[in-house]
Formats: structure tokens, sequence, C-alpha cells
């Protein structure tokens, strides 16, 4: 629209931050002066890698020429660069890193990328009343070990962002998998952490865009389940002030994925390291030559072993009817998980008063809409070790679990 008439070619001079490229046909070629015929398979492209001090600090100018190569007009172009930058630990290599490619795509293996998150289903602080992940507030600094990063970057002039606004934003079908907790700076309020983002919170506007690095503390809310794929995704989005009562336009988005550590079930061939077991004092069923037993082998074994009163078990015997351990691992942070079945005699509140605590987490699912029978005791769940099947490798084992016949 800048083309005068009679404009036959052009050249484009920017200031030293500009890159300009100049894509073309290979039959196109600039004159011995380095001009370019107007032509319409030309494009010009520009990028800057350095970001703005001030707003239009830097320009490209485009003078266009005659048949007889006199200059007709000059156009200005002004350009400031921002950056918006969301980053994780998306190389899983236990720091935060910036410029990664692909960053919304999540794949598997020691090759692959993408951020893990973990459910945050231990108990820190002291006097709560249950999980971590339950509270929706950080009570203590050990609980930020158990979230993963992430990390909002914004340069560039302070003017630019009195004009635009910077939002982070988690899509509404995964945001009660998820909570988030932004690092309030300041001090008037140092070690204070707001929650910004989860189930009842879909977007949150950067207060002070353009001022470096903003710090986010994500943490899990679900495990990967029936219905959850175990991915959630998170995008910063700068946007055009809005004038009142309209929405904000889009001027460019950056996303990051995580996905949610699942509940890993861990084979009895692993080495022990605390064996759990319940005693049982009164009338004939005793099993104190049991107890002595299993004590004798746990000193070899160089084990620890708990032993679990009557009154704490309510005279029910069979714990690992009650009980699966496991684990859960992100480059950052690994922590055994108890999953508590729901059979629900007299060891039903076991594992959530006396193993859930500082990094020993905790879950249970319950049967939905049907009642519970002995299948859904955990004696009736088993993994195997790391096993092959037909040519298909599972380095942490299969899960077993019985099903009534006649299946």
């Amino acid at each position: 629209r800048s083309t005068p008439r009679g404009a036959a070619s052009f050249d484009v001079h920017a200031t030293p931050a500009v890159t300009v490229h100049m894509i073309h046909s290979p039959a196109t070629k600039p004159t011995v002066d380095s001009r370019w015929p107007l032509d319409p398979d030309i494009e010009v492209v520009v990028t800057i890698d350095v970001t703005s001090r001030t707003v239009d600090d830097n320009q490209v100018k485009i003078s266009y020429y005659d048949r007889e190569g006199r200059e007709l007009a000059v156009a200005w172009l002004y350009l400031t660069c921002v950056e918006v930058s969301l980053d994780v630990d998306w190389s899983r290599s236990g720091r935060v890193r910036s410029k990664g490619k692909d960053k919304d795509k999540w794949t598997w293996g020691p090759d692959g990328q993408g951020a893990v998150l973990l459910v945050n289903c231990d108990r820190d602080s002291p006097g709560t009343g249950g999980t971590d992940s339950g509270q929706a507030d950080i009570r203590t600094p050990a609980d930020l070990q158990d979230m993963s990063v992430m990390l909002l970057r914004t340069q560039g002039p302070s003017a630019i962002f009195a004009e635009y606004q910077v939002v982070l934003h988690v899509p509404e079908s995964e945001a009660d998998k998820v909570r988030v907790f932004h690092a309030v700076r300041g001090d008037a309020h140092p070690g204070l952490y707001k929650p910004v983002l989860g189930p009842d919170k879909l977007s949150f506007v950067l207060e002070r865009a353009g001022h470096g690095d903003s710090t986010f503390y994500v943490e899990g809310l679900a495990f990967p389940d029936r219905g959850f794929s175990g991915l959630v995704s998170f995008s910063a989005s700068l946007l055009e002030v809005p004038h009142k009562g309209s929405p904000g336009t889009p001027i460019f988005t950056d996303t990051v994925v995580f996905r949610v550590a699942p509940w890993i079930m861990t084979p009895n061939t692993q080495p022990p390291l605390e064996v759990f077991v319940c005693s049982i004092k009164q009338g004939s069923d005793s099993n104190a030559a049991f107890l002595e037993g299993l004590r004798a082998l746990l000193r070899k074994a160089n084990c620890k072993l708990t032993v679990c009163s009557e009154q704490d078990t309510r005279s029910d015997r069979w714990i690992q009817d009650e009980l699966e351990f496991g684990y859960v691992e992100a480059p950052h942070k690994t922590f055994p998980v108890v999953f508590d079945s729901p059979r629900n005699r007299g060891l039903k509140d076991f594992a959530f008063k006396k193993i859930l605590g500082p990094d020993f987490g905790y879950v249970t699912r319950e049967p939905p809409g049907k009642s519970v029978t002995s299948l859904d005791s955990f004696g009736n769940l088993d993994v195997s070790p790391p096993v092959t099947v037909r040519g298909k490798e599972y380095p942490l084992g299969r899960i077993l679990i019985g099903s009534p016949l006649p299946w």
C-alpha cells in the first residue's frame, strides 16, 4: 500500500538489531545496486533478537525507484521488540530451560520431551486435615519442593505493557486437575504465594509485565485415571488491552504442557525399605510367634519394621488387603505413595492417619456406583517385576488384578 505509482524496484535498509530476509524464487535476482524488482513473489521478512529498550527503537526503511533509478518515495516501518516466553523443565533435567521448541508437545522415553508434574498428595504441613493438594495455600517451604516451577518471562518497554496485557490461562477442562501459585515479589510480602489458577480460576493477568521473570509453582490435584490422560497445558498470551466491555485481542500465545506423573506400583522383588505388620495379642489368634520370626528376618535384611498396634488396626490383621505401596517421580522429586483400598474394614483409616505425612503421599479410590467385594481387597492386586511379553518391554512390570469367574 505504500508503493507509489510508477515504481519498478525497491531496496531495504534497517537498524543493526533488525535482520532482513528476502524470500524469492531462484529466477529473481537483485540488481548490481542491491535493488529488487517489484515482483509479487518477493517477500520481505524482518526479525529482531534483541529486546527493545524504548518504543520504536528499531526501524526499517524501504525506498522505491522508477525505471530510470530515481527515488520516488520512502516508507518507514517502526518496530518494538518484546519478549513473552512461558518456560518449564521441558528437557527433564531438573531445571527450567528457555528457548525450548515444541513446548506444547509431550513425548515418552529417554529422548522425549515435556515437563512432569506431581500430585501433591503428601502432607508437609502438620495440623492440616488432609493432603497438601487439598489446601488452597502454601504453609511451609517443603511444600514447594513437591511442585514444578514455571517461569513467565516478559521483557520490553514499560509503555508497551501499559497498552497490552500478559494473561496466563488454563483450559477449563483441565483446570480442576491443577493449581498454580504465583510467587509475589516485594519486601512487603516476602515468601507469599498467591493461588492464581485452578479449579475456580481459569486466567490470571500479570500485574508487573515487562520486568523480567515471574515464578509460578504448579501442583497436580488428580492422578491420570479413566477420563484423564494426565496431560495439562498452560498458555501465556499477549493481549491488546480491550476497550470497555470488549474482549482482548490476542497478539501472541506461548504454550507449555505437563504430564501428571502416574502412581507407580513397586513389585515385591525390590529390596525392602520398610515392612508394616499388624500386632494381634488377644486370644488364640495372637500372632506373637509370627512377629518374633519376622523381627529376626528383618534384622538380617537391615530393614525397618513398623508394628501396627491392635488399637490402630482395630484388630484387623489383613494389612496387605488394605494397602498397596508405590511412588511418584519427577526429575526434581520422588516420594512414596500409599494406595488405600476401598475394602474399609478395621484398617480403614490407618493409612490416612498413620502413614500420610511429609514426603509420604496418600491416594484412595472408591468403586463407582457398586458395592465393595472381596475382589476389591488389595491381596487381589499385584505387579510383576520388569517383564517382556510378546516382544514388548514393560520396564515397570504389569499390574495384575483378579476378576470374578467366568472371565
